[in-house]
């Protein structure tokens, strides 16, 4: 039986990690696609990346999925960058193991959202 723990160690070392200068500067770059993986909930409290999608993780499989009519997102392109983002980390590598499982070739896990904004990153309010 698999913890929670397992899941993020697997995550973690399928999924590159950013630190927020140097995904400051892809953003800043217009480099890749930014998504934000938290609940509406948790980004209405605290903002987001300005520009970054919103895909919850609970739905990434079906916006990541051309298949799945009605609910595929065409922001989710096998090779481009796509930079993900959550609360603390885990959530974006979760959801990276996820995209990489699905063919998805450049994810990389951005951290979270405190140390986007801590970093100076360009935020929004939604």
């Amino acid at each position: 039986m698999k913890t929670a723990k397992d899941f993020l160690e697997e995550a973690h070392a399928v999924v590159p990690k950013m630190d927020a200068k140097d995904a400051i500067a892809k953003h800043a770059e217009g480099e890749g696609t930014f998504i934000d993986v938290r609940d509406i909930a948790s980004i209405k409290e605290s903002g987001t990346i300005k520009g970054a999608h919103h895909v919850p993780r609970g739905m990434i499989e079906f916006h990541a999925d051309p298949n799945m009519e009605g609910f595929y997102n065409p922001i989710f392109q096998k090779d481009a960058p796509l930079y993900l983002i959550c609360g603390a980390g885990g959530q974006a590598a979760l959801s990276g193991k996820t995209l990489k499982d699905m063919g998805y070739t450049n994810v990389t896990n951005i951290g979270g959202f405190p140390g986007w904004k801590e970093a100076g990153g360009p935020t929004e309010e939604i």
